[in-house]
């Protein structure tokens, strides 16, 4: 049982620090009353490995084919 209160509070104490992090850091403000957690959620973000969203387009397969729902009819 006790290992289910701790689990429950350490997975409360995680959901808080993200909606804080989505609530101020990310949108480019000062937490209040505690701007050192700001800054040290901005470092550990820009420390994380991101994928790289830019790269370009896939060709389409040879042969035409395309899914069902990309067809016109």
């Amino acid at each position: 049982m006790l290992v289910i209160i701790v689990v429950m509070l350490v997975i409360l104490a995680l959901a808080g620090l993200v909606v804080t992090y989505v609530a101020f850091p990310h949108r480019g403000e000062e937490v209040p009353n505690a701007p050192w957690l700001g800054e040290a959620m901005t470092k550990a973000v820009e420390a994380a490995p991101t994928i790289d969203n830019t790269a370009p387009e896939q060709a389409e397969p040879a042969g035409g084919w395309r899914p069902a729902a990309d067809r016109a009819s």
